[in-house]
């Protein structure tokens, strides 16, 4: 049975939206939440990560406890067996907007973040009224990543015909300012459009800062282009090359100036898989382990889908960094892990999304030695 968070709630005196207390830290700090069987790690070697509610339940709970600021749940459609292998690694696979919804009344700080494949049978005013509903649930701390969809398995899974990239970022937008009218007109809406119509669209009550909190994760024009409209958080990936930190520092300064023209302010948060213990070598055997056990089947499968479609945001991964998990992976000790997480502020990243191989004792030691050293560097209050 999940129990219910013991942090006291934060003071609402201050004025500022769960997003904007978030981000007075010089690094945001959230925890991708382990949906999926197997969550991001297609490997056999013993762990207690379980993809079941209770058991992410007790993860943000933990992770609201140690002051984190959001939860993510990604969203994925598979057919039976999953990616496949002895694991059938994700054939099990939670809704993150239905999980949301009941980490709603165990939380009281920490936003909750669900990923939404818009474009898979949603309309406007539908999402519109599901995401209000989500935001008075969660008294303002619910936000949607907008996801516009990758694999073709996916739209024959739903009977839609494919749609090209930068076509679905254009219904994407459409779809996004009709939510917007919505969510602020005190009026009936109607609404003629190139992908949508409406007559008399009404959703009360609105969101209760205005909108709930808006994310999407893009690499590519089109999805950058839409992130520097629309959203206050933007996932991004490690560039491929030799120069990792630095590649990364001139790929958010384009982000940020594209956003600053078009008169909005986006933040980027990337993802790291988190390997830390307290010597270095120990931590190396650990990751080391997780490549030895892989599930060949499933890592080959896993490798496919996450490079596969016209997505451009994980065309550089390696294999064996798939055998781990993550967009990138910190490896280290405490000391170690912190210095690299200053690197990327230095980059100019405003978060980090974490994700771990067996989560709740990693979460853990993450909040007995790594958080403090944080606070220490002056990412965290």
């Amino acid at each position: 049975m999940a129990r219910m968070s013991t942090a006291a709630p934060h003071d609402a005196s201050d004025g500022l939206t769960p997003f904007e207390r978030a981000a007075r830290n010089k690094m945001i700090l959230g925890l991708f939440i382990p949906l999926q069987n197997g969550a991001w790690t297609p490997s056999l070697y013993p762990r207690g990560t379980d993809w079941t509610f209770d058991y992410n339940a007790e993860c943000t709970v933990r992770a609201e406890e140690l002051g984190f600021d959001l939860v993510f749940g990604l969203a994925q459609w598979h057919g039976a067996g999953g990616l496949g292998g002895e694991m059938r690694f994700r054939e099990n696979t939670q809704d993150p907007l239905l999980v949301t919804a009941g980490l709603a009344a165990l939380t009281k700080n920490i936003m909750l973040i669900s990923t939404v494949h818009v474009l898979y049978g949603w309309t406007p005013l539908l999402l519109a009224k599901y995401a209000a509903t989500l935001d008075h649930m969660s008294n303002g701390r619910w936000g949607m990543n907008m996801v516009t969809g990758i694999k073709l398995e996916d739209f024959e899974m739903f009977g839609l015909q494919p749609i090209e990239h930068d076509k679905r970022y254009e219904i994407a937008d459409e779809l996004m300012n009709v939510m917007k009218t919505l969510w602020s007109s005190q009026d009936n809406v109607d609404f003629e459009g190139l992908h949508y119509r409406m007559k008399k669209g009404f959703v009360s009550p609105k969101p209760i800062h205005g909108r709930p909190i808006l994310v999407n994760a893009s690499s590519s024009g089109a999805g950058v282009e839409f992130a520097a409209k629309h959203s206050d958080l933007l996932f991004i990936t490690r560039p491929a090359g030799p120069d990792v930190f630095g590649l990364l520092k001139e790929h958010n300064t384009k982000i940020k100036q594209q956003a600053l023209a078009a008169g909005h302010t986006v933040r980027t948060i990337i993802n790291p898989h988190i390997i830390c213990a307290d010597t270095e070598p120990e931590a190396r055997a650990r990751r080391q382990a997780f490549i030895d056990h892989a599930d060949p089947v499933a890592l080959d499968n896993f490798y496919k889908f996450i490079t596969g479609g016209d997505t451009v945001s994980w065309k550089g991964a390696m294999r064996d960094d798939l055998a781990v998990g993550g967009n990138m992976q910190m490896v280290g000790t405490p000391e170690q892990v912190v210095e690299k997480m200053v690197k990327l502020h230095d980059c100019g990243i405003d978060g980090i999304q974490v994700n771990f191989y067996d989560y709740l004792p990693d979460l853990e030691y993450f909040g007995k030695r790594v958080l403090p050293l944080m606070k220490e560097a002056g990412l965290r209050l």
